[in-house]
């Protein structure tokens, strides 16, 4: 063969494996967020940053990320974006907090597990009030709120081996929309809000939402073999991202039920999940036994993220 075409050749074969590798680094990279690969989890905290009560996660409009239990139980974390965690509030004396969700105002609401509260945090004054209490709601666990800023709370009673799923309105009311002979635990709502989600150990069932926003017609959606299921949120396409604790894993699953895949974390006990970063890709997790938040990138935004950003543009 002529060097000249050998040469031409070789240099072309070059230039290709070039643009494919540069081609494979834009893909990995997607969201947006920097240099990092698709469901890859790392620390987004140091280890021991938290108790090992850590929950929540949650992301306020800005992309400030807060987590209960910051240094010592009673108080919530803040982790604004590349920065380190710091005391946000301390709460009142006897509350401590479980999940976190944001409402359309702009408020924090905590579920205060230990006073049968959910708590209301006005972020500009850091003022503290109680949005919601009855003294019926054992522990007050994990929250789901829709687009018109109704609350749904799982009750789990881990004595009794029971659980119930709590209604909380624009007022405060509060209302038992159902009752189970399971634990319930991680709850929420679909990204077409005609659907509540809440699971029961091992197990998650769905709900038909109406527009009173009572549920009904509970079915299973999976059953997992081993371990138990915590905390979940949705993706915009609608699939439902579970915290597995006990087995290290945060699992993707369809609308249909079926398990898409398992994203392995550092740590080994998961407890809940936010969506967050600059795009709504950057999944943020608890770990209970690792006292800190682990982070992954993914190719959906949040549903919850993508609501809230509607409501502010």
């Amino acid at each position: 063969m002529d060097r000249r075409i050998f040469n031409t050749i070789a240099f072309f074969s070059i230039f290709c494996l070039f643009c494919v590798n540069q081609l494979s680094c834009v893909s990995s990279d997607h969201t947006g967020s920097g240099k990092k690969e698709l469901y890859h989890s790392s620390e987004f905290t140091p280890a021991s940053s938290f108790t090992h009560g850590v929950e929540g996660p949650a992301v306020d409009k800005s992309g400030n990320v807060y987590a209960v239990n910051f240094g010592h139980e009673g108080t919530i974390g803040i982790i604004p974006l590349n920065s380190v965690p710091s005391l946000f509030v301390q709460l009142p004396v006897g509350s401590i907090g479980n999940g976190i969700r944001f409402n359309s105002h702009g408020d924090m609401l905590i579920a205060d597990y230990k006073m049968h509260n959910i708590l209301k945090v006005e972020m500009n004054t850091k003022t503290i009030s109680v949005y919601a209490h009855n003294s019926e709601m054992t522990q007050p666990n994990d929250l789901a709120i829709d687009s018109k800023d109704v609350i749904f709370a799982s009750d789990p009673d881990f004595k009794a081996n029971t659980g119930g799923i709590w209604k909380v309105d624009t007022h405060g009311h509060v209302t038992l929309v159902d009752s189970m002979s399971s634990i319930a635990n991680g709850i929420e709502v679909s990204p077409d809000e005609k659907k509540l989600y809440v699971g029961y150990h091992r197990k998650i069932f769905s709900y038909d939402l109406h527009y009173s926003r009572s549920v009904g017609n509970k079915k299973l959606l999976i059953e997992f073999r081993d371990f138990s299921t915590d905390g979940m949120r949705w993706d915009t396409k609608g699939n439902l991202y579970i915290a597995r604790i006990g087995k290290g894993v945060v699992a993707e699953v369809s609308p249909s039920g079926e398990l898409l895949k398992e994203i392995k974390l550092v740590g080994k006990n998961p407890t809940n999940i936010a969506f967050g970063g600059k795009d709504g890709r950057t999944v943020y997790v608890t770990l209970m036994d690792r006292g800190n938040l682990e982070s992954f990138q993914v190719d959906n935004p949040g549903r919850e993220w993508k609501m809230r950003r509607a409501k502010i543009q």
